[in-house]
């Protein structure tokens, strides 16, 4: 109806009216805290210069991180390996006493309510810093990879994980996770896939966070071209069918449209990472006196969840969850 009948502004007089009809929630309940986990003393915090308030921790002090967490009411950790020792095959990553799977066994005593992902990948532990195996000419050797993927996954449910997040971004590596898993009598173990996962400028803290940054070139022919909105769908339903539970978009904020479709064409629950450059430039900006961190960030993460993301993977989750 015309004006005045009409007043959109009546439902915006005050702090409860405005919180009876909003349309999106965000709830520590939808966020989950990745954490970098080192090998090396039995207690211990190594700042991370790049991500101001996130450090890497060892075995004793990601234990410690994850009880916050949990009491904070966040419902789940995100776990990625920083070992001390690499090589070309990326053996730690599979490794039964691994950096990942011992932190997972940790984490699982201490706190068994809270959830454990692991991201499963062969970067972190790969001398060179790509995704899988090299062919002789410097190329990622799909298949070959997407077994030792399969590999990793199974020695992280082997240590208890709840969920196994494979990013590595191989053709046909959730179908072979979910057979190795299944196999192996890990049938009930969730998979998130990183299903549309851009080939971002995004990543540069995470990077340093998890020492994964290519010794050569870069991983623009196995992860996607920013570009592509159509096959970061198609991406999302070729894991459906190969048996993931979540599909995920990474990055979130220069993605939300890809995120609304991803959810729309799935209708599957949907992850978003809201990566380390995103956490930078809003810990950067907060810190010139550009803007008010609290608020930026809270906007954010409503932005991630309006978009269509059922869960948002982000470095803010412990602050969110004590602001709301």
């Amino acid at each position: 109806m015309p004006f005045p009948a009409t007043r959109l502004r009546r439902l915006r007089a005050t702090p409860v009216l405005r919180d009876l009809v909003r349309e999106t929630r965000l709830t520590p309940a939808e966020l989950v805290l990745p954490l970098f986990v080192e090998s090396g003393p039995a207690a211990g915090r190594t700042p991370i210069a790049s991500l101001p308030g996130i450090d890497r921790l060892s075995i004793s002090a990601a234990v410690q991180e994850a009880g916050e967490a949990a009491a904070l009411g966040l419902p789940a950790v995100l776990l990625f390996g920083v070992p001390e020792h690499k090589d070309a095959e990326g053996t730690g990553a599979y490794d039964d006493e691994g950096i990942v799977q011992l932190a997972t066994r940790a984490i699982k005593d201490a706190h068994p309510e809270l959830v454990v992902m692991t991201d499963v990948c062969l970067c972190e532990y790969t001398d060179h810093g790509h995704c899988g195996l090299l062919r002789a000419d410097g190329t990622v050797d799909n298949d070959p990879s997407m077994e030792l993927i399969a590999r990793t996954a199974v020695s992280h449910a082997r240590a208890g994980a709840d969920v196994v997040a494979p990013s590595d971004m191989m053709d046909g590596r959730i179908g072979a996770v979910r057979a190795a898993l299944d196999e192996d009598g890990f049938q009930n173990t969730p998979i998130v896939a990183y299903s549309a996962k851009f080939a971002s400028a995004f990543y540069g803290p995470f990077r340093e966070a998890a020492g994964s940054t290519p010794a050569f070139g870069d991983r623009r022919a196995y992860q996607m071209d920013p570009a592509n909105g159509n096959e970061a769908v198609r991406e999302a339903l070729l894991d459906v069918q190969e048996g993931a539970d979540v599909v995920m978009v990474k990055p979130a904020l220069a993605y939300l449209d890809v995120i609304r479709r991803v959810k729309q064409a799935t209708n599957l629950p949907v992850a978003a990472y809201n990566v380390s450059g995103e956490y930078a430039m809003i810990k950067a900006a907060a810190a010139a006196g550009a803007l008010d961190e609290r608020a930026a960030v809270l906007e954010t993460l409503t932005s991630i969840r309006r978009a269509g993301a059922d869960i948002v993977i982000t470095y803010h989750a412990k602050d969110a969850a004590r602001w709301l």
